[in-house]
């Protein structure tokens, strides 16, 4: 068992353990809404909303969720980009006792398709152009953009006088199913309690003590509030911290610097593709960046040069970590304040335990040893939604096996090495292979293909296919990124199709793309059409990926 060498790094005043309040998530806005109700909570595309009035409104559309026949524990899927509109509806159906089921925007209808048959919803909130994803499932669905019955209307119609006071067990009730793919690949649905969710909250802050204040701080919401660190580092610790959240329904450069420059917001947490279109943009038109006081980066391997050129950009700290989404999702961070160790995911937050084992014995391994990391804290999720057996293989004693590869130091510093899962992470985004690689297959003229990660100076990663057609076949790579693009949300399209006449395979015939497939270089700068025949690598553009 480690020691915890990295107690003696934490910032002065970081305690070693965190007192978590036994309450629901949405009060935590309660909390900020009493205290500070005049702060301005939310600015969206220029419109502001107080924490009183965000507060009302959370209240009034709680209340019309009631009317309309949700119960306690009713999952409902939240299909928004990242807005008040999200904010709000995040807030009223915890608030009421339901269950927030997180869902990406740019999923399409296969991708819908698992998810509702996991958790059966009892509503769908989103914008009418998602209604043809939704029509053959007749589910009961409230358009914030509608016509007639759009969420400024419902709210001003609701019964206010209306009791929707739901008992909350933090513990035992869950808030949030957040789809991940655990160490299969295959997507389940993340179970995380109201004590989950608040417990990271506390941690995180307790983290930022001597750095983040409350109130006072200014967000910029880019991060997708649908994905657990846009959740929980953005929104609900800025809803715990009276924080002002700016949000931004997706990134663009050009819009997020002119965001910063009226805004002046002080934390900014993002993935690497965001630091580095700063970075571009820096280097051809003049930027002051100078109010941001840390910017956090996750979601995927932060280069070392970004790191360094954001931080002589901004004058702020770039404080690495991790997470993943079974954990609420941070578990690790670098000290905003002392010792910080580039490279590193930093030290676990207060409240945290780590363990790196052996993957073949389970004995825990030694300093400097590679396995897995295990982490156990108020954070871990409750299991997985309506699969008890996953829940048992990934959670043991309360130990949370991450399929993640390991390192410690002797400061205790913990360090990413590889992975156990075959999870590619494009843009801070998760995207399994074997989903792609299901849907190649389902293509007439695809007769093998496999699917996976090479890295991507701006993406971190990006998907590559091999691809063996059908005998007389002549699709082509264009062919199938538009099948794909059909299909699948843009950042799961391959951004390279390689054909070839054989896929290697392992002794029990399956295809090894780890031993051969993966290691056939790619020179980044000249992603082009090759001579041969059997070796086509096809590039599309970064829009079409949604960078």
């Amino acid at each position: 068992m480690l020691t915890k060498a990295w107690l003696t790094h934490y910032p002065d005043g970081v305690p070693e353990r965190v007192d978590v309040p036994d309450i629901s998530v949405d009060a935590l806005l309660k909390q900020s809404a009493t205290q500070f109700g005049e702060h301005t909570a939310i600015i969206d595309d220029g419109r502001k909303m107080t924490y009183a009035e965000l507060d009302q409104q959370v209240d009034q559309f709680a209340a019309a969720l009631h009317a309309r026949g949700l119960k306690k524990g009713d999952p409902v899927l939240l299909m928004l980009p990242n807005s008040h509109e999200y904010i709000l509806s995040y807030y009223a159906i915890l608030r009421m006792g339901a269950i927030v089921v997180q869902v990406n925007p740019m999923y399409q209808s296969q991708e819908l398709a698992h998810m509702i048959s996991i958790v059966h919803p009892r509503l769908f909130i989103g914008e009418t152009k998602q209604r043809t994803k939704l029509s053959k499932y007749n589910l009961p669905s409230i358009y914030i953009d509608g016509e007639t019955d759009d969420l400024a209307t419902i709210i001003h119609n609701a019964d206010i006088h209306r009791n929707v006071t739901t008992e909350i067990t933090p513990a035992e009730d869950v808030a949030v199913i957040q789809f991940t793919g655990g160490t299969t690949g295959v997507p389940k649905g993340a179970m995380l309690t109201h004590a989950n969710l608040v417990a990271n909250v506390i941690q995180t802050f307790a983290f930022a003590k001597g750095t983040l204040v409350r109130p006072g701080e200014v967000f910029l919401g880019v991060s997708p509030f649908f994905h657990v660190l846009g959740m929980s580092s953005v929104m609900n610790q800025g809803i715990y911290a009276a924080a002002t959240i700016v949000t931004m329904r997706r990134w663009r450069v050009q819009d997020g610097v002119r965001l910063i420059n009226e805004h002046q917001p002080t934390y900014f947490p993002a993935v690497p593709t965001m630091y580095i279109g700063l970075l571009n943009y820096a280097k051809k038109h003049p930027v002051s960046f100078g109010n941001f006081k840390v910017m956090t980066g996750g979601g995927a391997p932060m280069p070392v040069e970004v790191i360094r050129g954001v931080e002589q950009l901004t004058g702020a700290v770039i404080s690495e970590g991790y997470g993943l989404s079974e954990a609420s999702p941070t578990t690790h961070r670098n000290p905003y304040h002392g010792l910080r160790k580039v490279g590193s995911i930093g030290v676990p937050l207060p409240s945290t335990e780590c363990r790196i084992v052996d993957i073949d014995t389970g004995k825990d391994a030694h300093i400097g040893e590679a396995g897995e990391l295990l982490i156990k804290g108020p954070q871990v999720m409750k299991g997985y939604w309506g699969e008890p057996e996953a829940t048992e293989q990934q959670l043991k004693d309360g130990w949370l096996r991450t399929g993640d590869i390991a390192t410690v130091d002797a400061d205790g510093y913990f360090y990413i090495v590889g992975r156990k899962k075959e999870m590619v992470i494009g843009s801070g985004y998760n995207i399994y292979p074997n989903e792609v690689e299901d849907l190649l297959y389902a293509h007439e003229h695809v007769l093998e293909v496999s699917v996976y990660g090479v890295p991507d100076p701006y993406r971190g990663e990006t998907l590559a296919a091999s691809v063996v057609l059908t005998e007389g076949a002549d699709t082509t790579a264009e062919q199938l990124i538009k099948w794909c693009i059909e299909h699948l949300a843009a950042y799961k399209v391959p951004e390279i199709i390689e054909f070839r006449s054989e896929l290697p395979k392992t002794t029990v015939a399956k295809c090894c793309e780890e031993s051969s497939l993966k290691k056939w270089s790619i020179n980044e700068n000249k992603r082009k059409r090759c001579g041969s025949p059997l070796s086509f690598i096809f590039a599309i553009s970064s829009t079409i990926v949604g960078e």
